[in-house]
């Protein structure tokens, strides 16, 4: 199970909350602060090229078909 994944089994545990508090306290992946899993894009989850600048926090991907509404200009 990835880092992103494991969120997703909360939903499946919400009817056993002893099993539940069994897993976040042996199965739960800690928070990242550095690596490439610490930095995500916001608008689609991708973890690589993951653009921080001025803070937009999105990968090229996603800022390529938002740049202009943002107020980027392309210039070539």
């Amino acid at each position: 199970m990835t880092a992103s994944d494991w969120k997703k089994v909360f939903k499946q545990l919400d009817s056993k909350p002893e099993v539940k508090e069994k897993f976040i306290k042996h199965c739960k992946p800690k928070d990242r602060k550095i690596g490439i899993s610490a930095k995500k894009c916001e608008r689609c989850g991708r973890f690589g090229a993951h653009i921080k600048t001025y803070g937009i926090n999105l990968c090229r991907h996603c800022f390529r078909e938002v740049a202009e509404e943002i107020g980027f200009k392309k210039y070539s």
